[in-house]
């Protein structure tokens, strides 16, 4: 995006391309003119796994945001992508779009740190915060309420 289109102060998000569960590509650019909550976890991490509810709720729900999540198959200790998509068609979240980023090529780009880790992007693409550590709902929505 040009400079004469942004309206949050920050850095361009990494332009990812990924697939999700069903092999359908999904790209930060398919929701150009959304807010978009993303959300890196993984299926190992107890503090993840407790969020998943809440997040599968805030999913379900209209907040003027898009929640996308991703997992990095074969990358800091997740499962393959096919033992991943095994195990999580069994979870009772159906509102959670799961994006796989094979070995973090994309995590890497976006500086992921730890599971879980949050960030918030703007309607112009603006990679405007990043968050470390669980996210209550309430707090996500209320960030975005700051974001254009």
């Amino acid at each position: 995006m040009t400079s004469v289109g942004m309206m949050n102060k920050g850095e361009a998000a990494p332009s990812f391309s990924l697939s999700d569960l069903n092999g359908k590509q999904i790209r930060l650019a398919d929701f150009k003119g959304k807010k978009v909550y993303l959300k890196y976890w993984a299926s190992w991490c107890s503090i993840c796994l407790a969020g998943l509810e809440d997040l599968n709720t805030l999913a379900g729900q209209e907040n003027g945001f898009q929640v996308v999540t991703i997992v990095t198959p074969k990358y800091k200790g997740e499962k393959s992508a096919k033992d991943f998509s095994e195990w999580f068609t069994k979870q009772p979240y159906h509102n959670i779009t799961v994006l796989l980023d094979e070995d973090g090529v994309w995590a890497k780009k976006f500086g992921l740190r730890g599971y879980p880790s949050s960030y918030y992007i703007g309607s112009d693409g603006i990679l405007v915060k990043s968050s470390p550590g669980h996210a209550f709902n309430d707090m996500i929505t209320k960030t975005f309420k700051e974001i254009r």
